[in-house]
């Protein structure tokens, strides 16, 4: 079992959705975080001020799935995900040991 931690801007969080669950891929946690990387934030104007912003608005999103799946889901991740600009994002694969339901006490393959 993998688990895949993948970091997208806001506005693509429903496009990867529903297209993870068009391949039956329906069980996700999603966060809302805050990072920067390459693009270093940005600068805005409020009220004839410069503020800097260093940490954009970012979802993660954290899926476990068989090995079998892995590339499937980190294919559909980097294809709607993707605007091709700078921020899009990152994703990122573990391996994961064990995997239990705490409801129906179901391992590994099962729980998830």
């Amino acid at each position: 079992m993998k688990k895949i931690e993948a970091i997208i801007k806001p506005f693509k969080l429903d496009e990867v959705k529903e297209a993870l669950s068009e391949i039956d891929i329906n069980g996700m946690t999603v966060t809302e975080v805050k990072g920067y990387g390459r693009q270093k934030g940005h600068t805005e104007l409020y009220r004839g001020a410069e503020y800097n912003i260093d940490f954009l608005p970012k979802i993660k999103i954290e899926i476990v799935v068989s090995d079998k799946n892995l590339k499937a889901v980190t294919d559909i991740i980097l294809k709607t995900a993707n605007t091709g600009k700078i921020g899009d994002g990152k994703i990122f694969v573990y391996n994961v040991e064990k995997a239990i339901r705490i409801r129906t006490n179901d391992e590994n393959e099962k729980a998830i």
